[in-house]
C-alpha cells in the first residue's frame, strides 16, 4: 500500500515585525509575523563571525541582510522594527 504525502502549503505573509537584540557580544535578529510566530532569524555566530568580530557593526549589517532574505521568501514587504540592547550594532542593523 502506497503512502500519500500532502504538499506543504507555502506561507504568505505581507507584513511583520523585526526584533533586533544588540548586545556587547552578539547581534540577534528575529523576523516574525504580526501574531509573533517566528519566520526567520539570524545571528552573528550563525554567519561564522567569531570572537570580537561578532560585535562589530559590519556583522550586525550582515545579520540583518541574512534574516531579511529569508523573510522575503515568505513574501514579506512591510516590517515594524524593534531594537533592544546597548550593543555597537544598533545603528548599522
Amino acid at each position: 500500500m502506497a503512502t500519500v504525502k500532502k504538499k506543504k502549503e507555502k506561507i504568505s505573509v505581507f507584513s511583520g515585525n523585526v526584533y533586533i537584540k544588540a548586545s556587547f557580544n552578539n547581534t540577534i535578529v528575529t523576523v516574525t509575523d504580526l501574531m509573533g510566530n517566528a519566520l526567520s532569524w539570524a545571528s552573528s555566530g550563525e554567519l561564522s563571525f567569531r570572537g570580537a568580530k561578532k560585535s562589530t557593526p559590519f556583522a550586525a549589517q550582515s545579520v540583518c541582510e541574512a534574516a531579511a532574505k529569508k523573510a522575503m521568501d515568505y513574501g514579506m514587504k512591510e516590517v515594524n522594527v524593534y531594537i533592544s540592547g546597548p550593543g555597537v550594532g544598533r545603528e548599522s542593523a
